[in-house]
């Protein structure tokens, strides 16, 4: 029991520093935990986010396919994006979309009955840009060859 304490410790730190937004949502959807990382990439204090929906970071226009997908996934309690990265926009307290990708972490209970989900995002904003500037550049570039 005395590794206990520091692990807790250890954990907490690592969340609750991390760059990444590290984030938990219960079954309901209420986000639960927000890290430092969160509030820096959203915008949304700790204290502004706990209690929220996820509505609060998902652009209105796709909310309708996000909650089909998260129903399923809390009853099922399986996602495919527990091994793979999941590419979505995601919205900022100042209104502005970003493009992220994120691994989610099914958590259970004692019963095996899914809890929520947790997930750690990464602005990939800066990368999806240059990778549009890229292809524009081929794009100019193969029309130059052709003429």
């Amino acid at each position: 029991m005395e590794t206990t304490a520091p692990q807790d410790r250890l954990c907490r730190n690592i969340v609750g520093e991390s760059s990444d937004a590290i984030m938990f949502a219960d079954r309901e959807g209420i986000i639960r935990l927000w890290n430092r990382g969160a509030e820096q990439m959203f915008g949304f204090s700790e204290s502004e986010a706990l209690g929220q929906s996820l509505d609060l970071i998902i652009p209105e226009n796709l909310r309708g396919r996000h909650w089909d997908g998260y129903d399923r996934v809390m009853e099922s309690g399986e996602s495919r994006y527990s091994t793979e990265m999941l590419s979505a926009p995601a919205l900022c307290k100042d209104g502005t979309r970003i493009s992220t990708e994120f691994s989610m972490v099914m958590v259970k209970g004692d019963d095996d009955k899914v809890l929520g989900v947790a997930a750690v995002i990464r602005d990939v904003s800066a990368r999806w840009q240059r990778e549009r500037e890229l292809k524009e550049r081929i794009r100019v570039l193969e029309a130059q060859q052709a003429d």
